[in-house]
């Protein structure tokens, strides 16, 4: 009987640390192109024993690939997270010397323990639900909003932090995955979307409703305004604004703002570019009724905000960031809780959406049961 495809996934993922330890012990590959091109090798070799084990199956989709090949990529990241930790040793010594020398920073360790444990458990389950015929566009556009976040901020934040003067080619290895998750989004948002069928007398009740009729969503648009006003004060800061209360900030509740890491400042920013548009049309969407987007966009807004959130506050209190940089100890509390709520509020809107939809649907013809499925 053959093993469900998920369980193949996770087993040859697992040879990942066996190969990093077998090229530290071999110094004949440890120059910089070597390494870049043993591991295009590696990774070709592993994305075609992929193929070969799902090559008679039916049901396999090309997103099947993408998301094997980051599994495998997963415990790499997984494994570096754990020996700068220091529990375990001789896996990741020749690539942070010669490859990727900024993977030892706190960030990155941060970024490899939510790539390793949250990314691989969805890649599963992703696959899971693949061969099984059901639904996963709602954990894909999650992944990819983590995904894509990830991205924009690992790869500027090398290129203009401290790091950005020691590139090796390894680095480059990060194009296709950077290219991956945006190909990916796009293949999952022109799917339809599966969602249960609501009646026309429902959503009309629903959307007849004002926004000051609606507690939890006039307190969710209130946390948002307060969201998108941290992430603008956060951006000042970081542009070394010459207000008072941003000097104050950043030498003493968040000096890691100044790491010259790159990450903390690529992150701020992105924020501010990127999240901030979003959160003001989300909260238009949260006003107006009949916004089926905001089922999609939640989703990747609330995995964007979590990954880089879990990073940010991660690195500002790991011990392999420099101490003056970290968060001062009569401090943590309230840099803490301000962090925490960003990341919290964009996935407390996702919730909201995808418990209640009714707001969000377009009216559907009256007869139709909540028992049933429809295309949206």
């Amino acid at each position: 009987m053959k093993p469900p495809e998920e369980a193949i996934v996770f087993v040859l993922s697992l040879l990942a640390p066996g190969v990093l330890f077998t090229m530290n012990k071999l110094p004949g590959i440890q120059e910089p192109f070597l390494i870049l091109g043993t591991g295009v090798v590696i990774l070709g070799s592993v994305l075609l024993l992929f193929h070969l084990t799902v090559r008679h199956d039916k049901k396999v989709e090309p997103l099947f690939y993408v998301f094997a090949e980051f599994s495998f990529t997963c415990m790499v990241g997984l494994t570096n997270a754990l020996q700068q930790d220091g529990f375990i040793s001789g896996f990741m010594d020749f690539y942070l010397k010669m490859g990727e020398p900024h993977l030892s920073t706190a960030y990155a360790v941060m970024m490899c323990y939510w790539e390793g444990v949250v990314h691989f458990t969805i890649f599963l389950t992703i696959i899971h639900r693949m061969f099984a015929g059901k639904s996963y566009r709602s954990l894909g556009l999650l992944w990819a909003g983590s995904s894509i976040a990830h991205q924009i901020v690992h790869i500027p934040g090398v290129v203009i932090g401290k790091h950005g003067s020691n590139i090796r080619p390894a680095f480059w290895r990060n194009v296709p995955f950077f290219l991956a998750p945006f190909w990916a989004a796009c293949v999952l948002l022109r799917r339809p979307r599966v969602m249960p069928v609501i009646t026309a007398d429902e959503i009309a009740v629903e959307q007849k409703k004002h926004l000051l009729s609606r507690p939890v969503e006039l307190l969710l648009s209130l946390l948002l305004l307060g969201v998108i006003s941290f992430c603008v004060f956060r951006a000042l800061v970081v542009l070394d604004c010459p207000m008072d209360a941003c000097f104050t900030y950043i030498y003493q509740y968040e000096p890691y703002l100044k790491d010259p890491v790159g990450f903390p400042k690529v992150t701020m920013l992105v924020h501010f570019f990127y999240a901030v548009p979003l959160l003001v049309v989300l909260i238009y969407g949260l006003m107006t009724p009949g916004c089926s987007w905001m089922l999609d966009w939640t989703l990747f807004l609330a995995g964007a905000v979590a990954q880089t959130q879990w990073c940010h506050i991660g690195a500002s209190l790991h011990s392999r960031t420099p101490f003056t940089y970290r968060v001062p100890a009569d401090k943590r509390w309230p840099v803490l809780t301000l962090n925490v709520l960003l990341a919290v509020a964009p996935v407390l809107l996702a919730l909201r959406c995808h418990t209640n939809p009714a707001y969000f649907m377009k009216p559907v013809p009256k007869g139709q049961t909540s028992n049933k499925k429809k295309t949206n």
